[in-house]
């Protein structure tokens, strides 16, 4: 079982969180901005991943900090359940439709970061969440985990279902990238030899 957990603490943020790779979905997860919290529930649920994350921010300044820095803790917890990686499929992609929408999420866990992503969300705030702040979120995370994360709305109406979208393809192409290929289970991903 690839398990992890971290500690991290700042003047803004103060956050503890632990992740099961090979879970069952269960989910205790604490922000502060409870669609937030939904979305990363989401996220536990769909990828199969246990997942703990209990943040406390300085949420009365602004959600930003909160946002990003669970990004961050996220892309280091799989980044240290990971280790080196070997034996994982690296990449994947999942195409999800929510009710009148849909969203593509590719990701490739090849050591480098790089994000891009459009949801074509126009309003400030879904639920309690800023919705500018999803972005930051998953730079944080592909800028820590070491990852190329593609996110895209293709078309829609609702942003919740936007965004609801685009949390569970984002843990459909994670369990992907993460699950092992018993051919290569002893071969790092990559021609380079490292990643």
């Amino acid at each position: 079982m690839r398990r992890a957990s971290i500690e991290r603490n700042t003047k803004e943020t103060q956050i503890r969180g632990a992740l099961g790779i090979e879970g069952g979905g269960k989910y205790q997860i604490s922000t502060g901005i409870r669609f937030f919290d939904h979305m990363l529930e989401l996220f536990s649920k769909h990828g199969g991943f246990d997942l703990m994350l209990q943040a406390k921010g300085d949420l009365d300044v602004d959600q930003h900090h909160t946002v990003e820095d669970t990004g961050i803790v996220l892309g280091q917890l799989f980044s240290k359940a990971l280790a080196d990686r070997r034996g994982i499929n690296r990449a994947g992609y999942f195409v999800l439709p929510m009710d009148e929408t849909l969203a593509v999420v590719a990701v490739d866990l090849g050591g480098r970061p790089a994000l891009v992503y459009k949801d074509l969300v126009r309003t400030r705030l879904v639920g309690d969440l800023q919705t500018e702040l999803v972005e930051d979120f998953f730079g944080g995370f592909v800028n820590h985990v070491g990852a190329n994360l593609h996110a895209k709305v293709l078309y829609g109406r609702s942003t919740h279902h936007k965004l609801e979208a685009v949390f569970k393809c984002f843990a459909r192409a994670m369990r992907y990238a993460c699950s092992k290929d018993a051919r290569l289970k002893e071969q790092l991903p990559s021609t380079k030899g490292l990643l």
